[in-house]
């Protein structure tokens, strides 16, 4: 299965925080947004499991996007300085029904993922699957989401990440 997504346009006054976790037992990382969502639509996550046993979690809140989870770190590549791309638009990441209207309510996809962050590790981008052209979305203040041609997942961007707790 395929990390299919569907963008519906907002305006910039509608996009959510982003409120960064970080769990001090586990060095789990979550991204959640507040976004406005209405009562229908699947509810549950999309599992991203990279060939190194790294682990990205997607939660699902009435077929929006609610929150990424960063539960098993890929080995993270550091670099001097990371700039996220300029955002061509703001829009909401809805994930369309299976085919014939299926209802899934977890999804789980084993591909290549790749960390990059810049020395304070306050960007941190991940590349889903293989390299390829994507539109960059912004989907909350500090969240940004990569889509391929496909309308598929192909990165996210994590921004003004808090420092880890285990790092202090």
């Amino acid at each position: 299965m395929s990390l299919l997504v569907r963008m519906e346009t907002m305006e910039e006054g509608q996009l959510p925080p982003v409120e960064d976790r970080w769990d001090t037992d586990t060095e789990i990382l979550t991204a959640a947004l507040r976004p406005s969502v209405t009562p229908d639509g699947l509810s549950g996550s999309m599992d991203i499991e990279g060939t190194d046993g790294a682990w990205l979690m997607l939660e699902l809140k009435a077929g929006r996007l609610a929150s990424v989870e960063v539960a098993v770190w890929p080995d993270v590549h550091l670099v001097d300085e990371l700039a996220p791309p300029e955002a061509d638009g703001i829009a909401r990441l809805a994930v369309p029904l299976a085919d014939g209207g299926a209802i899934v309510t977890a999804l789980e996809v084993d591909t290549p993922l790749v960390a990059v962050a810049d020395e304070a590790e306050r960007t941190i981008h991940f590349r889903i699957g293989p390299p390829r052209a994507t539109r960059p979305v912004r989907v909350g203040r500090d969240l940004l989401v990569e889509v391929d041609a496909r309308s598929e997942i192909a990165g996210l961007w994590l921004l003004n990440v808090p420092p880890s707790p285990m790092t202090l």
